[in-house]
């Protein structure tokens, strides 16, 4: 039996260490599960022997978060593994699930670090390595900006990494004045911080955000259609299985994967009921801005209100 356990709290890192793992043997048969989303019973039937003898790979996400039954029943498991079976366990941290953590950690298991990077040293460690990775070099100067204008979301960082790795072949060094180009393109993409806020449920945010977009130039008809274009991406993703990788996901749903990560995240905060309620008031504020109502900004205005009174 292959015994693996992720530790810590950063689903990045987890996801690529899990996805490494999988691309390990592409035969085998893979099992994912996150704990939440079955039910007693799933890890016995994911586990038990195999009819055909093939080799197997379980990937069991938030161990932290199983229930006494289900611990019961991988800590079974572990007294009695299956030969030809890889376990992947993953655990977030903290003091929840701890009892099953500690009989894990005496089995010797191989251990990989998914640790939130908390540290800005850390962080531009993990920026460097990215860059690194895509054969490209990035100044000190520009490993800075990143931090300071994307904060602590690994997600983020590496989407920009790739991002700016891919639209600036032309310059040998990625610098400073090369990251204030990227961020700049950013700015101009400010209907989607105006999404953004309103689909988290900030109206604060999101009004000033939306004050801002429209002093800088931007079409009322392009901040409505980041709106909706935000919706259909929680509705769209809504409907898929959360046992599912958002990397096997992407292609059907015509979405990157951390997109489809970032929506998962979001809908924690909302129900069908209220996602139709929010696309019928964008549905009425892009009405109003093609000539339905005499003051398009007070129509954008109270469609983000609507919106975030529903989160």
């Amino acid at each position: 039996m292959g015994l693996t356990l992720l530790l810590g709290g950063e689903s990045l890192l987890a996801d690529r260490a899990i996805s490494e793992i999988l691309r390990r043997d592409p035969t085998a048969t893979v099992t994912q599960m996150t704990a939440g989303e079955f039910e007693v019973g799933a890890i016995s039937d994911a586990l038990s022997p195999s009819l055909f003898g093939e080799n197997r790979v379980v990937v069991i996400r938030e161990i932290n978060d199983l229930g006494a039954d289900l611990s019961d029943e991988v800590a079974a498991y572990l007294e009695e593994p299956e030969d030809g079976v890889e376990l992947v366990l993953w655990h977030k941290g903290g003091v929840k699930g701890k009892a099953l953590l500690e009989k894990i950690k005496k089995l010797k298991p191989t251990l990989i670090a998914c640790d939130v990077l908390k540290k800005d040293g850390e962080k531009a460690d993990f920026i460097r390595d990215e860059f690194k990775r895509l054969g490209r070099k990035v100044s000190t100067e520009a490993v800075q900006a990143l931090i300071d204008s994307l904060g602590s979301d690994l997600r983020e960082l590496s989407g920009a990494v790739s991002q700016l790795a891919s639209d600036t072949a032309q310059d040998k060094t990625i610098d400073e004045g090369v990251v204030a180009r990227f961020q700049q393109g950013r700015v101009e993409t400010s209907g989607f911080d105006v999404a953004d806020a309103a689909i988290d449920g900030n109206r604060e945010t999101a009004l000033v955000a939306l004050r801002n977009a429209l002093d800088t130039g931007t079409d009322p008809v392009l901040i409505t259609s980041a709106l909706a274009g935000s919706l259909r991406t929680l509705a769209k993703v809504s409907g898929a299985s959360r046992g599912v990788k958002s990397f096997d996901l992407a292609s059907s749903l015509g979405l990157p994967p951390w997109q489809i990560d970032k929506a998962r995240r979001q809908l924690g905060k909302w129900t069908p009921a209220t996602l139709a309620g929010a696309v019928m008031a964008v549905a009425q504020a892009d009405a109003d801005i093609k000539g339905a109502a005499v003051d398009p900004i007070h129509s954008l205005e109270r469609a983000i209100i609507a919106i975030t009174a529903r989160v």
